[in-house]
């Protein structure tokens, strides 16, 4: 369903973020880009596509509207729920052009802030219940 009266399922509010990010994944790191994030996932585009239930690590800025202080390096943890390329016509992006970027979907698991003077911080795990409790850090306050 789409227009003014689409049901909204996300458990979290989704905030709109255009900016690089570091996809790690099966010894390698691709770049991408974020399209938008919450408290328990994360939508980017990549020049690679990853199979569902991939275990990734992406690293990026997190944006000052979330943290509610000033931009923060982040580094996340979790699993792949979707991966599709675009489409052109009748062709998968993919077979059509290369360099085509592929949408995908993550499900966050845990993730820590980097701040400047700290080169590793405690991972914090990232589930309903830390995210109802305001634990979670990513969810909006």
């Amino acid at each position: 369903m789409t227009g003014p009266n689409r049901l909204e399922r996300r458990g979290a509010q989704r905030f709109e973020v255009h900016q690089p990010l570091a996809v790690h994944f099966d010894g390698r790191t691709v770049p991408g880009f974020i399209q938008n994030l919450s408290g328990r996932g994360i939508f980017f585009y990549a020049e690679t596509a990853l199979p569902e239930g991939a275990v990734v690590e992406l690293t990026f800025t997190m944006p000052s509207e979330i943290t509610l202080a000033e931009n923060m390096p982040v580094r996340c943890r979790g699993r792949v729920l979707r991966s599709a390329a675009p489409m052109i016509g009748n062709l998968p992006a993919s077979q059509a052009h290369s360099g085509q970027r592929t949408g995908i979907a993550v499900r966050l698991d845990s993730y820590e802030y980097l701040p400047t003077d700290k080169l590793v911080s405690q991972f914090v795990r990232v589930s309903a219940a830390s995210a109802a409790a305001g634990a979670s850090g990513l969810a909006p306050r």
